[in-house]
């Protein structure tokens, strides 16, 4: 089997675990549990907690002692444990801190899974930036693969999905020791510093108003994703309960319309190149912003009847709003930091994105929607949530233009190139 065969469905399977829960926990959480809008905010936010020190934790641990596919395979089989006991859990306190065992051990996955990745390539003389976005591509193909897995077995409010995550993140756990060695490189980088494994370098980059602008915005941007991911589905279930709807194809494979999302997200990557060219950096990302306003927008004046095309149409330009300023924000860094900083710039911008971000979101979103928009028998008020949301992107889209500061340089259309190469 060859090495990008063998990434590709390591790819394929870490992503599939993800997509097992993460956008069906939500209906799982209201339809069959009833827990308050509130705790469920807490629940999203031990992605960002998680995503604030694991990744660095490990990068330390496999920069210094351990191989980074043994700890990636250690990682995924303790983390397919906590999945098998989150159906046992029956209160909303204890789930939270299950789910965040569960984010400990799973977020720092998606880092290790590059880094493992980049190694196997670089040892049989790939090109990484040639050969791993092909391969990265599987990774959401196993996403949108477990969002169907788990609509068309009719299990988005069932305690299934955790088990099917738990059985694949099994898996995954022992394949991950077959996969190509990638030894602890701590004494060949010449004793690389504490601070600069931690990453703690890059925080220089506040020093320059566009950087804090640009990770004030990509924690704005990190909290509309937490949004979209915490309470898609759970919107279209709620449908269920109007009678003219509740045969509806949406209310009842949510999980598969709310795919298309990610299936979108596979075809903008593609459109990329084409707009940083003709419009730069800047504009890509307001593109991005203004897409989240549409993405919210369009939910809610939705329904799954007539205008159905409504809910598809939103689902199609989320692949703008996440592609867009993602990939953008990426090459951002990566074409106006040292050399010498790049990569623990990266994390900073995942961490802001991921971490402080999603926090931001998550906590939030929770708060308001518990107390402006729930009624008192628990049920939401929809148009009002999106509404909300909608109006939250387009204040972002609008402050964005006149507080970012950046010109469109040769250093993009070099990356550019990379990406097309």
């Amino acid at each position: 089997m060859s090495v990008k065969t063998r990434l590709i469905i390591m790819n394929f399977l870490q992503f599939f675990i993800w997509g097992s829960w993460l956008i069906t926990i939500g209906a799982y959480w209201f339809q069959n549990k009833q827990w308050s809008g509130a705790e469920f905010g807490a629940i999203f936010s031990t992605i960002g907690i998680a995503s604030i020190f694991m990744p660095a934790i490990t990068g330390i641990i496999s920069d210094r002692f351990i191989n980074a596919e043994k700890l990636y395979g250690a990682m995924h089989i303790m983390g397919a444990f906590v999945l098998f006991s989150l159906p046992l859990v029956d209160n909303p306190s204890t789930f939270f801190w299950v789910i965040l065992l569960n984010m400990i051990f799973y977020m720092p996955t998606l880092s290790l899974s590059i880094t493992v990745a980049y190694s196997a390539l670089k040892n049989h003389g790939k090109d990484v930036v040639k050969d791993y976005p092909p391969i990265r591509i599987w990774g959401t193909i196993g996403f949108i693969a477990a969002l169907w897995l788990v609509s068309l077995t009719h299990n988005e409010t069932s305690v299934n999905q955790f088990y099917i995550a738990s059985l694949v993140s099994l898996a995954l756990g022992i394949y991950s020791f077959t996969l190509p060695k990638c030894p602890p490189l701590f004494n060949k980088a010449g004793n690389k510093s504490t601070i600069d494994s931690l990453g703690l370098n890059a925080f220089i980059l506040f020093k320059q108003s566009r950087f804090t602008v640009f990770f004030l915005f990509s924690m704005l941007l990190g909290a509309a994703l937490q949004l979209t991911n915490a309470y898609g589905d759970t919107f279209l279930h709620d449908f269920s309960k109007v009678a003219e709807y509740k045969d509806s194809i949406a209310v009842r494979y949510p999980a598969i319309i709310m795919s298309i999302s990610q299936i979108s997200e596979t075809l903008f990557i593609l459109a990329i190149p084409f707009f940083l060219r003709k419009f730069g950096i800047k504009y890509v990302m307001l593109f991005s912003m203004l897409a989240w306003v549409l993405r919210f927008g369009l939910f809610a004046y939705a329904d799954p009847e007539g205008r159905l095309w409504m809910i598809i149409l939103s689902c199609v330009i989320y692949g703008m709003a996440f592609d867009f300023f993602n990939i953008s924000g990426s090459l951002f860094v990566e074409t106006q930091t040292d050399p010498k900083i790049r990569g623990s710039a990266q994390g900073l911008f995942m961490m802001m994105v991921n971490g402080f971000g999603a926090l931001f979101g998550s906590f939030t979103s929770g708060i308001v929607i518990d107390k402006y928009f729930t009624y008192a028998d628990q049920s939401k008020d929809w148009n009002g949530i999106w509404t909300a949301f909608a109006l939250y992107a387009l204040a972002i889209a609008v402050a964005f233009p006149f507080l970012f500061k950046y010109k469109h340089t040769k250093e993009l259309e070099k990356a550019i190139d990379r990406i097309n190469s």
